[in-house]
């Protein structure tokens, strides 16, 4: 039996069309992944590190003041997590045990196109409380 083939000329062509579809949108999604992911894993690391403060001020012994020796460790760390300069940062000692709360917020641009086209305001804001045995009487 001959089979005859039936030649659709609106059928060629379409797979280059489709490779170049993806391309430009894994390229997107990386680009993306790429200036966001520093950007979270700083606040991350920040987050770490103004809890490690709120706990290191708080065991302190002697007379150094637990607000300032807080407030000195979280500038450093917004400095080492590259940080925008323009952080609000409140340290204050609150409640009748002394406890010390650290809050820190602040935006950061993130291009997530290229050339600038979108950019995503990422929002840190966070509040540290310091939580087990520092407030135990």
């Amino acid at each position: 039996m001959k089979r005859t083939v039936i030649e659709r000329e609106t059928e060629r062509g379409s797979a280059g069309v489709k490779l170049m579809i993806v391309l430009t949108i894994i390229i997107l999604a990386a680009h993306a992944g790429y200036n966001y992911v520093p950007v979270a894993y700083n606040a991350a690391s920040l987050k770490s590190d103004i809890d490690a403060a709120i706990l290191q001020g708080m065991a302190l012994p002697g007379r150094v003041s637990p607000v300032d020796n807080v407030r000195e460790r979280i500038q450093k760390a917004l400095i080492v997590n590259q940080i925008p300069t323009g952080a609000m940062l409140d340290v204050k000692q609150a409640g009748s045990a002394g406890a010390v709360t650290a809050h820190v917020s602040y935006m950061q641009p993130v291009n997530l196109l290229p050339f600038g086209m979108y950019k995503y305001n990422y929002a840190f804001d966070y509040t540290a409380t310091p939580t087990g045995f520092l407030l135990k009487q």
